[in-house]
């Protein structure tokens, strides 16, 4: 006999131009930082995972870059493929824009997801902005009178307002399916990736106009000796200019992004953390498809 509520499981992406929100939105819903947030746009560069697990539901939300118009380096191509290529693998696509703005990139995504069947659902971020929420009713009408969305969501992702309505509104739309995930799991990354992460999170927060996106981190070393992980990292640069500036004076700058990373991998990792770092320099590394490759960037 088929039970009165069969349990449901779909993957679900969170799709929408940089800087809207996305990631914060991912680690709101998962209740951990798993994807790296920063102020500037693009920050995020890979296919994130994120696992809720509900009474009667699993959700798999997949935490994309932003999908950006111009970018003409190998790296801007990769990370649109990626955008790109996410909402062939989602049961419901949930399209974030920032109020309160549609811009040429939102309708690009719009123009993506529109050709795809799963439901779309519209997640208005940053509502925050409007102390009088009537003042929304426009923009959104505005968005949809000539776009089908199956449902709309007000969210302040920074807070979790919204969160709950959203979750509901997905699972009513995800196929019956048993759970893929153990109850205790968050993401599919590994320790080894949220480290990289999480030492190029600092890189964001503490470098200035366009150097974070001439870096790269790659995790060197990862060993495990009881309840002490022993890291090692290269921050990879483009120019030789641009180590000193990583580096900073007497070191100081470098110390204190390997200070920051360290606490962020001890805080979600739930062990002491030895981390040691080095910045190198290979040049364009971002327009180089190789050096893409290494770092990570394909998978």
């Amino acid at each position: 006999m088929k039970p009165a509520h069969p349990h449901r499981f779909g993957q679900v992406a969170l799709l929408g131009r940089p800087n809207v929100g996305k990631s914060t939105l991912l680690n709101s819903l998962v209740g951990s930082p798993l994807s790296i947030v920063s102020p500037k746009p693009q920050t995020t560069r890979h296919r994130i995972l994120g696992i809720v697990t509900l009474d009667g539901a699993q959700i798999a939300f997949l935490d994309t870059p932003g999908l950006h118009l111009g970018g003409k380096r190998a790296i801007n191509r990769q990370l649109n493929r990626v955008a790109r290529q996410v909402p062939d693998e989602a049961d419901v696509l949930v399209h974030v824009v920032a109020a309160p703005r549609w811009t040429d990139e939102d309708e690009e995504v719009w123009q993506l997801v529109s050709r795809h069947r799963a439901p779309r659902l519209l997640a208005i971020n940053k509502i925050d902005r409007f102390p009088d929420k009537s003042a929304l009713l426009p923009f959104v009408a505005g968005i949809t009178a000539t776009r089908d969305y199956a449902g709309v969501h007000y969210l302040r992702a920074n807070r979790g307002d919204g969160n709950e309505a959203l979750l509901r509104d997905i699972v009513a739309h995800l196929p019956e399916g048993g759970p893929r995930y153990e109850d205790d799991e968050l993401t599919d990354r590994s320790e080894r990736f949220l480290a990289a992460e999480m030492i190029r999170e600092q890189l964001m927060l503490r470098l200035d106009a366009e150097l974070p996106y001439a870096t790269s981190v790659e995790i060197e070393r990862f060993e495990q000796e009881g309840g002490l992980a022993r890291i090692a990292a290269a921050i990879w640069v483009e120019r030789e200019g641009q180590k000193g500036i990583v580096v900073g004076n007497g070191g100081e700058r470098l110390k204190a992004i390997g200070s920051a990373a360290r606490r962020r991998m001890e805080s979600l990792f739930g062990t002491r953390v030895f981390l040691e770092l080095w910045v190198k320099v290979r040049e364009n590394w971002s327009d180089d498809e190789a050096a893409l490759r290494q770092f990570g960037y394909g998978d």
